[in-house]
């Protein structure tokens, strides 16, 4: 069995996340933890131009200063995204050493997670890893899913969870194959023509809600 083989989606609504390093790398590592909805802290001497507006739009806490021992103190998981062997490897140790969850970028060895390529449509989210061994193999996978995947994907998704809650409400159940017959073309192509409402009624009526 390979490492990073048990894949999960964190809720980080509100949790503290810190991300030690202002470059680049951490550009994305931040963007990922606030569209997640994350108190993001960042530590680093400096700032690249892209998290100073964000930082400026006050999207994340920046401590304007070195990594210090004890930095990880209280926070759910860390991110490592400094150029510095050695400063990666004192975060990776203090955060395992109190049991926070920490990625250390390009260092699959002091990672208790990874970060897979994404792809999001909407509410759908479709995550492509190889455990670290081979980064831009994942990416190709999921450009490849990107490029199969019907863009109104996401509406679809959307239309399907609203009627899901009402027939929850009702205490209505339906199993897979019930779901699965419901969502057909007829269906998908009234999502398509922007016809959402139409669609949710459409798939009440033939589940019954």
């Amino acid at each position: 069995m390979s490492a990073f083989a048990y894949p999960v989606a964190l809720d980080l609504t509100g949790r503290p996340c810190l991300v030690v390093g202002g470059g680049t790398i951490a550009e994305r590592k931040v963007a990922g933890l606030v569209g997640a909805g994350a108190r993001v802290t960042v530590v680093s001497l400096a700032l690249s131009p892209a998290l100073m507006r964000l930082a400026t739009d006050g999207l994340f806490t920046w401590w304007p200063r070195a990594y210090g021992a004890g930095d990880v103190a209280g926070f759910f998981l860390v991110m490592v995204a400094t150029d510095d062997g050695a400063v990666n490897r004192e975060v990776a140790a203090q955060a395992r050493c109190r049991g926070v969850l920490v990625n250390c970028a390009d260092d699959p060895g002091r990672c208790d997670f990874i970060l897979p390529s994404v792809l999001r449509r909407g509410p759908v989210t479709v995550a492509v890893s190889t455990g670290g061994a081979s980064p831009i193999m994942a990416r190709l996978v999921r450009e490849e899913i990107e490029a199969l995947l019907p863009d109104d994907c996401g509406a679809l998704a959307e239309v399907v969870a609203g009627a899901r809650r009402v027939l929850r409400a009702r205490g209505v159940s339906i199993g897979a194959d019930g779901w699965r017959d419901a969502v057909d073309t007829e269906l998908r192509g009234l999502v398509a023509a922007g016809r959402a409402a139409d669609a949710h009624a459409l798939l009440l009526e033939r589940l019954g809600g």
